[in-house]
C-alpha cells in the first residue's frame, strides 16, 4: 500500500509531466550472460581448471624422460589430471547451454563400461563392445535431451 506521500508524489507528476522527475538510480553491473559468455566456475574466478590442466601437461612431459616405473605412473596421472579437468569443463559448459558435448560426455560414460568389462570380467569382447556401445548409445541420447532442454531446443550451439 502506498504511503501519503507517494500518492501525492503520483499526483504531482500527472498534473505536471513536464516537471523534472527525480533521476533515476544507477544501473547495478550485473554480469553479462550472452550468447558468447562461458558459464561461471562454482569455486568463483580462481582459474582452477586452467591450474589443474597445467599440472598435467607438466606432469605428461616430465613423466617421459624419468625411467619407467614413476615415469609410468606420472604419465598416467597427468593423463587423468588433464582429462577430469577438461571432462569438468565440458560438463559445466554443456549443462549450461553454452555449447553442446553430447559425444565427449557419452564417451566418458561408454568407455570406462567397455573398459571395466573388458579387465573385469571373461566377457566375450563382442559383448563388451555391445555394451560400451549401448551405454554410449543412451548416455548420448539423455545428454542430447538434457541440452535441448537447457538451450530451449537447440541441438547444438556453434561458436566461433
Amino acid at each position: 500500500m502506498a504511503t501519503k506521500r507517494q500518492r501525492r508524489k503520483r499526483r504531482q507528476r500527472v498534473a505536471n509531466p513536464d516537471a523534472a522527475s527525480p533521476a533515476p538510480k544507477p544501473a547495478v553491473a550485473r554480469p553479462r550472460r550472452g550468447p558468447d559468455v562461458r558459464p561461471s566456475a562454482p569455486w568463483g574466478t580462481f582459474p582452477l581448471t586452467e591450474i589443474v590442466i597445467f599440472i598435467g601437461v607438466i606432469l605428461l612431459i616430465v613423466g617421459f624422460f624419468i625411467p619407467p616405473p614413476q615415469g609410468f605412473v606420472m604419465i598416467a596421472v597427468g593423463l587423468g589430471l588433464a582429462s577430469l579437468a577438461g571432462l569438468e569443463l565440458s560438463i559445466r559448459e554443456h549443462f549450461a547451454a553454452f555449447r553442446s558435448h553430447t559425444l565427449l560426455l557419452s564417451a566418458a560414460v561408454g568407455v570406462p563400461v567397455f573398459g571395466v568389462l573388458w579387465f573385469a570380467t571373461r566377457i566375450s569382447p563382442a559383448i563388451c563392445a555391445a555394451a560400451g556401445l549401448l551405454a554410449f548409445g543412451g548416455a548420448a541420447w539423455l545428454f542430447a535431451a538434457a541440452f535441448r532442454r537447457r538451450s530451449g531446443g537447440a541441438l547444438y550451439r556453434l561458436r566461433s
